[in-house]
Formats: C-alpha cells, structure tokens, sequence
C-alpha cells in the first residue's frame, strides 16, 4: 500500500468503514510509516477534538487514538478467525453431505 492510498482510507478507518482486507493493509502500513500514522493522527485529533470541545467533555486524545488502532487490530483478528471458522463450516457441510450421498448410493 502506498501512502498516498493510506491517507484515502483515514477517513474512513476513523469511520470505521473499512473492508477486512483494507483494514489489515492500512492497519500495517501505519505502524510502518510514520508519515502516515502522523497524518492519522493530526485528522483525528481535529475530528474527535472538535467533537468534544463543542461538547465540553474531558478528553485525552491520544490514548483514544492508539485504543482505537488497537481495537481495529483486535476486530481484524476476529473477523478473520470467523472466516476460517466459516470456511471449516462449509468444508464440514460439503464433506458431511459426501457422506450422506455415499450413504445413500450404498443402501439402495
């Protein structure tokens, strides 16, 4: 991934509208890059900053920022642990109605 699709994708990873698949790419490519990562940063704090001050809540950005990378990393490790579980699924199903026809072809 390059930067120049990593700053695309900050909007929407502060959205949390990324696909798994861009999720993952993104998610390496700022905690390899620091240019980026900074540029996340910056979009954040004016994002969320404003947010609050016209709320007037207490706030401490940059934590929020990094629990916010971590959560995505956490989401990514389940959203892909539920793809191989789907995929074990389905190669169950498959393998138990192979069964089911051998079965059926030997009984009758």
């Amino acid at each position: 991934m390059t930067c120049k699709d990593a700053e695309k994708m900050i909007s929407l990873f502060l959205e949390d509208d990324l696909e798994m698949d861009d999720l993952r790419k993104f998610l390496e490519h700022i905690d390899n890059c620091s240019e980026c990562k900074e540029e996340l940063t910056i979009q954040f704090l004016v994002s969320e900053g404003m947010a609050r001050l016209e709320s007037g809540n207490v706030f401490d950005l940059q934590n929020e920022l990094k629990y916010c990378i971590e959560e995505a990393g956490h989401t990514l490790k389940l959203r892909e642990s539920m793809r191989w579980l789907l995929y074990v699924i389905q190669g169950l199903t498959v393998f138990a109605g192979i069964i089911l026809i051998i079965l059926l072809v030997i009984l009758f």
